[in-house]
């Protein structure tokens, strides 16, 4: 007689549940095919909407009244504490629109030089910046009739950087909340059916243990969830020119993270499924946890476009921490160990989540 296996009653229940999830409409939905829209949607119209990211060179001059102006512009925001070297960096690279510096004229006259280098990475919020400080300009430097000497010149240069496309900043989002609908709704009514069912209940009757009935979905789970990333990367990249610096290796480092998050999703999936009583109530408590996330975790836009209020909490979401190590991931060239902080705050999520879990999951 053969010894009984829990390692092929694991894959066993996993091969079992993939099928199903394959099978399931809602699934392919939630998980492959609105995040699929959306890249669609805002791959063909293009455009952006975040803010006009600038920052100040070394020794620049804040007390004059054009860095007082421009510190009052809401459109863009100012990034005074960078260092020289990343400045050059970042502007090369694209995740900065510009650089500028004011510093005093060695002539007297006018009194302030600003000199501003601007990345062909980002043309449009460029020229933004331009519209920007040709308006200060006009502001400071004209009073009328008597006007007063100019109080700045402007001098400006331009370049080259990697063009920071909307679906470089969409996809990581999609992808993200494709995720996140996975591990909340799918764990949640998978679990809380096979209660229901009693088919938990007589899996108990067999040599199966627990760890391989959790083990085998989340196998299943995260199978899915590996096809659904790849499929989303690839059209992304294929036919709207998704960024991927690195090309091979920034899709498998997408997918290690894909796994990371996912995992922590399934945490909330499972403390769902404990605190229903039965299916009709799983959608408005899996709604609580999903959709805050959804608006507020940079999917669509940059969470700098929030007021400063609601930025606080946007920052306490786990799946803004997945989006942002993505997008450096795909777009900056970061490994997995330059996105540290991101993988530890996942990390500390997840901690919390599952201890919830425990205590809130039922297996009868």
């Amino acid at each position: 007689m053969r010894k009984y296996s829990n390692t092929r009653a694991t894959l066993a229940i996993a091969t079992a549940s993939l099928k199903s999830i394959l099978r399931s409409p809602s699934a392919v939905i939630f998980s492959l095919a609105f995040p699929l829209i959306f890249i669609l949607v805002f791959g063909f119209i293009g455009g952006g909407g975040v803010k006009v990211e600038v920052g100040l060179g070394k020794g620049s001059d804040t007390t004059n009244i054009v860095y007082q102006e421009l510190k009052g512009v809401n459109v863009v925001k100012l990034l005074p504490d960078l260092s020289e070297e990343t400045l050059k960096k970042n502007l090369e690279k694209g995740s900065l629109d510009a650089v500028l510096t004011i510093s005093k004229n060695p002539n007297g006259k006018p009194p302030y030089i600003v000199d501003v280098k601007y990345t062909k990475a980002s043309l449009e919020k460029g020229n933004i910046l331009k519209a920007v400080l040709n308006n200060i300009f006009y502001i400071v430097n004209t009073k009328g009739a008597n006007a007063p000497p100019p109080v700045a010149e402007l001098r400006e240069a331009t370049v080259h950087g990697r063009e920071y496309k909307t679906i470089d900043f969409i996809l990581p989002g999609q992808l993200g909340f494709s995720l996140l609908s996975t591990g909340v709704f799918g764990t949640a009514f998978v679990f809380l059916s096979l209660r229901i069912t009693l088919v938990i209940k007589r899996f108990f009757a067999t040599p199966v243990k627990r760890a391989s009935i959790v083990i085998g979905e989340a196998i299943a789970r995260i199978t899915f969830s590996l096809i659904g990333a790849l499929f989303i990367i690839l059209v992304g990249h294929f036919f709207f020119g998704f960024t991927l610096i690195h090309g091979f290796v920034t899709v498998i480092n997408m997918l290690i993270l894909s796994v990371i998050g996912l995992i922590v999703f399934m945490g909330f999936g499972f403390t769902v499924s404990g605190i229903a009583k039965n299916e009709s109530s799983v959608p408005p408590i899996a709604n609580i946890i999903t959709l805050p996330q959804f608006l507020l975790s940079g999917t669509f836009f940059s969470i700098e476009a929030f007021p400063k209020w609601l930025q606080p909490i946007s920052r306490a979401l786990p799946l803004t921490y997945l989006n942002d190590a993505m997008r450096k991931v795909a777009f900056e060239g970061a490994g997995l160990f330059d996105v540290t902080h991101q993988l530890l705050v996942l990390a500390i999520w997840g901690v919390i989540i599952y201890t919830v879990a425990v205590k809130a999951f039922k297996w009868e």
